[in-house]
């Protein structure tokens, strides 16, 4: 693993170096990124997100994800990149994203996502749309909710279904 103390660029190269997109070497880099939670480590999500290799994207936006402290930034990029992404693991990440920032201002893009003809898309949408419905929760995103929760995919179903439960029990 990685030191703590390196420098952002090479903590990256690090994580880029293995290509499972949940392997241990990745996660544990997005987790110092994480601590770290400064504007370099922003910048350097954001210059990622927009590169030409999936692998890049995909390591951007899942950076991105856990940078809470810059949300007001991260939201515009990562709906950007909802609305012309075409790699359904790159859509399936961002909606991940949105549900960890839980802000409400990315409902529209899971909305948008949730009807997607990849089930991991689908997934990742039933999973972002309990933490962004808002309070008091917003009624389109909660009737998507409830819409996921019949999908075809028991996978998709069944988590939205657990995200309809929670937000009844609330």
């Amino acid at each position: 693993m990685p030191p703590a103390e390196g420098t952002v660029r090479d903590l990256i190269q690090a994580a880029l170096s293995d290509t499972d997109p949940d392997g241990p070497l990745r996660w544990h880099v997005i987790c110092l990124l994480r601590q770290r939670a400064d504007l370099e480590s922003f910048i350097e999500a954001r210059r990622l997100c927009a590169a030409d290799n999936v692998a890049e994207r995909l390591l951007g936006v899942d950076i991105m994800g856990m940078l809470r402290p810059f949300v007001d930034r991260t939201l515009p990029v990562l709906r950007y990149l909802a609305a012309s992404e075409d790699d359904a693991m790159v859509l399936y990440s961002i909606l991940i994203a949105f549900g960890h920032l839980a802000d409400p201002r990315s409902l529209p893009s899971v909305i948008d996502l949730a009807c997607h003809d990849d089930a991991r898309v689908r997934y990742g949408a039933a999973y972002a749309l309990q933490h962004v419905l808002g309070e008091p929760p917003d009624r389109a995103g909660l009737e998507m909710l409830r819409t996921l929760a019949a999908d075809a995919d028991a996978d998709v179903a069944n988590w939205a279904s657990l995200g309809v439960s929670l937000r009844a029990a609330e």
